[in-house]
């Protein structure tokens, strides 16, 4: 699967914002048939980035959302930043 088509765009809520800030994680919404490794190796190339750790979640609207915890090194806000999300 092409990097592209796992990741289709980050969420900009209330909750993603507070966990960005508290514990250094951005939320996206990812194809649904994506797995963790696949999410984590799609994320590190395209903001070239250490991932620590993917969480991921199937709503009940059937969109699947992964938690994306950063590496210390790497704070989500410049990500976030990046995005145009902030």
């Amino acid at each position: 699967m092409e990097t592209d088509q796992i990741i289709k765009y980050p969420l900009s809520t209330e909750k993603s914002i507070r966990l960005m800030d508290s514990e250094n994680k951005l939320v996206f919404v990812v194809d649904r048939k994506a797995k963790k490794a696949e999410i984590k190796k799609a994320i590190e190339e395209m903001f070239k980035v250490k991932v620590d750790d993917v969480s991921t979640l199937i709503g009940p609207d059937g969109k699947k959302k992964a938690y994306i915890k950063f590496n210390r090194e790497n704070p989500a806000i410049n990500v976030a930043t990046k995005l145009g999300l902030m």
